[in-house]
């Protein structure tokens, strides 16, 4: 019950909104709440700090607002600011605050301008958001280099009857304040004006409304054509294969099924697969490793799918901060049972005895390489000051988290796995003494397969990965969920159909090593797509410094871990079931 208890708190604090956001409705003149939140570098999206870290206008006790863990995980620490706006009452050059800057401080401020740091407020769960400042630089002689920060704001929000519907700044009319030769204390004063707008868009398509007015420049004109492009290069590529190993596979059999009932031909006929169907169901070296790849790797394949499918279904709202990160803490924590059940479940069936080992493995085979990554990234954010660092309350809810909902579960999945498993089902018996593999030709080789292998699933998705790429480490909102849904089942498609064919050429060889092998060639798909992370951060982003490099590398390392994991899983299964079906099918003695 303390269980059940914990998991139902559990998910009301990941999905539900944070206090004063939302669905709120106001009346005339009642005040409107504006957090101030974070700023940073606009080219590097996950290096923020907190605005009130800047010399800027703040209050003398800074109250900070409750966030949900997709906030927090966002790296969101909201406060309250300065700004006092009432609803659909105008204000005209309202003073927000009188400052002294030092020459210190203003160097701060300088610098920060220089590298182009943006602001983050939030009005009505509606993000707002600015430069600091204006800079302008003259390569002409006289070279010039010109600093001034925007002093004053103009802060504009449309309504719909008692709704807030958008809101954003402008400095359109606004002459900044320069912040050149600055040699003493600088007294400087910070203004703001409010105008309210009415608007027909209604609350309920606000997301519309903020979507198509970002702050960010869009670049996703193409996304509809490119994405055609490749689902039709990725149908003829799987129609190739597939009619391909078809033909292929029916020659086979009905050549070695007509040599079975001769007697002229048998030595002939004694050759390719056929020959090893008395070693290729030998099980492997290191089952309990390769069983722990495959629960984890389903375990993944579960979440994604569930993600997508939840968006797909409306089930939460992907404008608001960190709704995917509390989906996706949910769900791992949930899906725990389904790499413990599939682990367990296979281990036994390969006659492992092990099981708590098993388990274990299992349940750190991602958490540990996760949380040695993360370590080293978070430690990186702490030292720089940044937003992105979590709480220290925070890290401990999540270590509870896992040590009270996801551990259990694998360990319950594990039960349930182990007590349901039966025999191993191989159609061909195994002898004691393994039979000598041929040397093998260089394509057929294992680094061969894995090029192959890898290459051709990460050309399913090139196009689609570049935009979540931009989403993910760039500005983007992305929203074609039901195309990335597409693209993730003809990812699958490629991985099992590639993974087949690699398998049936091994056999080919009378090499009947293909249970690791299996895993790898697809799986290889993580190291392309690695690859691809490097070529974008250096050709097709902006991003430096060694804060948003460390936690760049750091994850897409991760993703990359978790495609191979996933790849490899779907792969292996998919190769499991074609050798058992040609072999049901082989007549034997």
């Amino acid at each position: 019950m303390c269980f059940l208890h914990l998991l139902s708190l559990l998910c009301v604090w990941l999905v539900a909104p944070s206090p004063a956001t939302g669905d709120n409705r106001y009346k005339q003149g009642e005040p409107v709440m504006m957090y101030v939140n974070k700023v940073g570098p606009y080219h590097n999206p996950q290096e923020t700090y907190h605005y009130y870290q800047l010399p800027v206008c703040a209050p003398e006790k800074i109250r900070l607002k409750s966030l949900t863990l997709g906030e927090v995980l966002d790296g969101d620490r909201m406060a309250e600011s300065l700004y006092r706006i009432a609803f659909r009452q105008n204000a005209e050059r309202e003073t927000l605050c009188e400052m002294k800057l030092s020459i210190s401080q203003v160097e701060e401020l300088r610098t920060a301008i220089e590298e182009l740091y943006y602001f983050e407020f939030m009005l009505d769960d509606i993000p707002i958001r600015g430069f600091l400042g204006y800079m302008e630089e003259s390569g002409f002689l006289p070279h010039t280099h010109k600093i001034g920060l925007w002093s004053h704001l103009d802060i504009n929000i449309e309504y719909n009857d008692d709704r807030i519907i958008y809101a954003n700044v402008s400095v359109r009319d606004v002459k900044p304040f320069s912040l050149d030769d600055v040699r003493e204390t600088l007294s400087l004063t910070h203004t703001y004006s409010v105008r309210w707008f009415p608007s027909s868009v209604t609350y309920e398509r606000r997301g519309d409304r903020l979507r198509d007015s970002s702050f960010f420049p869009k670049s996703l004109e193409i996304h509809w054509l490119s994405i055609i492009n490749s689902m039709v290069l990725v149908f003829l590529l799987l129609g190739f294969v597939v009619i391909i190993l078809m033909r292929v596979l029916k020659s086979d059999l009905a050549r070695y099924n007509l040599d079975e009932e001769g007697t002229d031909d048998m030595e002939q006929g004694d050759n390719g697969w056929k020959i090893i169907h008395t070693d290729v169901f030998r099980f492997p070296p290191y089952r309990s490793l390769l069983c722990a790849v495959l629960g984890v790797g389903f375990q993944f394949l579960a979440l994604g799918t569930g993600i997508i499918v939840m968006v797909l279904l409306g089930l939460f709202n992907v404008h608001r901060h960190g709704a995917i990160n509390s989906a996706a803490i949910l769900l791992y924590a949930l899906t725990c049972c389904v790499s413990g059940y599939v682990s367990s479940n296979f281990y036994r069936q390969l006659g492992g005895d092990r099981w708590v080992w098993n388990i274990i493995l299992t349940t750190s085979l991602f958490s540990a390489p996760f949380f040695l990554t993360w370590s080293v990234v978070n430690s990186v954010h702490w030292a720089n000051g940044s937003t992105q660092a979590l709480p220290a309350t925070t890290i401990l809810l999540l270590l509870t988290v896992w040590l009270l909902v996801g551990f259990p579960l694998t360990v319950i999945g594990g039960i349930f796995g182990k007590n349901r498993a039966g025999n191993f089902e191989a159609p061909c018996r195994t002898k004691n003494i393994s039979r000598e593999i041929p040397r093998q030709p260089w394509y057929k080789s294992a680094p061969v397969h894995m090029a192959i292998g890898g290459f051709l699933p990460f050309s399913a998705i090139s196009v689609e990965l570049y935009y979540i790429f931009a989403t993910v480490w760039g500005r983007e909102q992305y929203t074609l969920y039901g195309i990335l849904f597409i693209v993730f089942a003809i990812l699958l498609s490629v991985g099992a159909c590639i993974s087949v064919a690699l398998t049936y050429f091994q056999l080919s060889g009378e090499d009947y090593r293909w249970w690791w092998r299996s895993v790898l060639s697809t799986g290889s798909t993580g190291a392309f797509i690695f690859l691809y992370s490097v070529f974008y951060y250096w050709r097709r982003s902006n991003m430096s410094g060694v804060v948003q490099t460390v936690e760049f590398f750091g994850y897409s390392f991760l993703t990359a871990y978790v495609f191979f994991l996933m790849l490899g899983a779907v792969s292996f299964t998919a190769s499991l079931r074609f050798i058992r079906y040609i072999y049901i099918n082989l007549k034997m003695d």
